[in-house]
């Protein structure tokens, strides 16, 4: 049995979508599916439930995932020593990254990698991601973790990394603050207060309004979420923001109020397509692959 292929399980499990498996295993989406099937040939059973909208784990899937996912963990510490062990040469991997680090745990990513593989080293480029897609054009950056916007940045690889959603944030004492989830169109009324506007998050926050059927009155755009939430804890307005970063820094005088229907926005990590990555760029990413 192919150890490859069962990292491959582990990979298409987590994400439950071949095309973004095989992006993040540089492997056909083709190969991958015959990887899948020879896997499931040797096994006698099948792993996945397929239909033509979505694929989805067998019971045998279930149960096989949690040998395979030790059977991934032991393939990377084996590699990890072996590379320890071998390479003389020391591999510096430089990697971007948007300035909101700490609630996605991309720093806790990068000190597990440094830790854990002494032969290499790591350049951090803190940035927007605008600027990110820029670095990795221009081959300063090897690998960034980017916000996406939409799916047309078709000269990137993106391997999935984490996901957030927006959500309301509104002074404690509004009449919806107690609410579990909210219709966007219920703060139509309302002075909003945005990021910037040539932030990702600005043009999350206008489309999702437009889409509730009308237009947000602005009342103040800021660099950082920090002057926003002091505002809206004083009573100036309402806001749209990501909730992971905001529940690290809301106080009592907001709440955090989910929007519904849900908004996500995917944090991905990119790379150029036509760039072969270094040892050390792919060594990085079979560690965030690692299975919890």
């Amino acid at each position: 049995m192919d150890i490859d292929y069962i990292k491959e399980f582990v990979v298409t499990a987590e994400t439950m979508n071949f095309l973004e498996a095989s992006e993040s295993l540089f492997i056909s989406q083709s190969s991958l599916s015959k990887h899948i099937k020879t896997l499931e040939k040797e096994l006698g059973v099948p792993l996945f439930e397929r239909t033509t909208r979505k694929v989805s784990l067998s019971d045998y899937g279930v149960t096989f995932l949690e040998y395979a996912k030790q059977i991934a963990n032991l393939q990377y510490q084996y590699t990890t020593a072996l590379i320890n062990k071998t390479e003389n040469i020391k591999h510096t991997l430089t990697i971007g990254s948007i300035p909101i680090m700490t609630p996605y745990k991309i720093t806790d990513a990068l000190i597990k990698f440094k830790l854990e593989n002494k032969n290499f080293s790591i350049n951090l480029i803190e940035n927007e991601s605008s600027n990110l897609k820029e670095l990795l054009r221009e081959n300063k950056c090897e690998l960034a973790f980017i916000r996406e916007e939409n799916d047309d940045d078709n000269e990137f690889a993106k391997i999935p990394y984490t996901s957030d959603k927006l959500c309301a944030i509104l002074p404690s004492y509004h009449p919806l603050a107690h609410e579990s989830e909210i219709k966007l169109d219920q703060l139509k009324d309302e002075d909003f207060l945005l990021l910037q506007p040539q932030s990702i998050l600005y043009n999350l926050s206008i489309n999702a309004c437009k889409r509730a059927d009308f237009t947000p009155k602005i009342t103040f755009t800021a660099k950082n979420a920090e002057n926003i939430i002091d505002l809206i804890g004083k009573g100036m307005g309402v806001s749209i923001l990501t909730k992971k970063p905001i529940q690290y820094m809301a106080n009592s005088r907001v709440s955090i109020v989910d929007i519904t229907p849900k908004i996500s926005t995917p944090i991905k990590i990119y790379y150029k397509k036509e760039k072969s990555l270094s040892l050390a760029a792919k060594h990085f990413i079979n560690c965030i692959q690692l299975p919890d």
